[in-house]
């Protein structure tokens, strides 16, 4: 009988470039919190090791990675572009982009209803699994290692054109409330921490009858722009 899954995991790691030393690391970044179903075990009892650490620990990995390149690529870009851009590269839609390309919804393990209901082809599933990847690799062969796979993956991402609304996310807030009737976007400072010389900004942007949303920024001008971004990925904008 052929296993497909084992199929789609093998097709999966060549797809990666990286030969695992510990071939655990990424059976256990392609394991949805579904398969222990609350009980941490398995339905042959045994002991479920999920994704959901190795989400956490490569959406750091990620996070470096896009700051790396993006400094590298753009020498003269401020502080306030490269962080509207690097929303654009690590949120859930693209790692979710790059996890499709790579075919990982095949190769996931799910429990059975998890997978009846289309779990191989959720967004969030897809997301967080390819941060997990990203993880059990840097875990396996180290920095070195999570690069190599991170700029193969994310070519095609950064190939394509950043939207208005990641280059200037105040502008296209701005259009999008005025094309809604909302009105303008007001901002306004709630809090500032850290020292003089390495402040931390929170500012709230507000639009008509909408929920106001936080972010924080090292200036003023980087808060209230992961502000608008954030306000306008929580109204599905982007």
């Amino acid at each position: 009988m052929v296993d497909r899954r084992a199929e789609a995991v093998a097709a999966l790691s060549a797809q990666l470039g990286h030969d695992f030393a510990d071939p655990g690391l990424l059976e256990r970044a392609l394991t949805h919190p579904s398969v222990g179903e609350g009980s941490g075990r398995d339905t042959s009892g045994r002991p479920v090791h999920d994704n959901q650490r190795l989400e956490f620990l490569g959406d750091r990995v990620l996070g470096l990675l896009v700051a790396e390149r993006l400094m590298l690529a753009d020498p003269d870009a401020d502080e306030g572009r490269m962080s509207a851009r690097l929303h654009g590269l690590v949120d859930k839609p693209a790692c979710a982009r790059v996890a499709e390309r790579l075919a990982v919804g095949p190769a996931l393990r799910l429990s059975p209803g998890e997978s009846k209901q289309g779990g191989r082809r959720r967004e969030g599933a897809l997301g967080d699994a390819m941060e997990a990847i990203l993880a059990a690799v840097f875990l396996d062969g180290g920095l070195d290692a999570a690069r190599l796979v991170f700029e193969r993956a994310w070519a095609d991402e950064f190939d394509a054109p950043a939207s208005l609304s990641l280059i200037n996310p105040k502008s296209a807030l701005q259009e999008w409330s005025l094309g809604r009737g909302l009105g303008l976007p007001a901002y306004q400072i709630t809090a500032r921490s850290g020292s003089d010389h390495a402040p931390t900004f929170t500012v709230e942007v507000s639009v008509s009858t909408l929920s106001p949303l936080t972010a924080q920024g090292r200036s003023r001008q980087e808060a209230e722009k992961a502000a608008a971004t954030g306000l306008l990925k929580r109204e599905g904008v982007i």
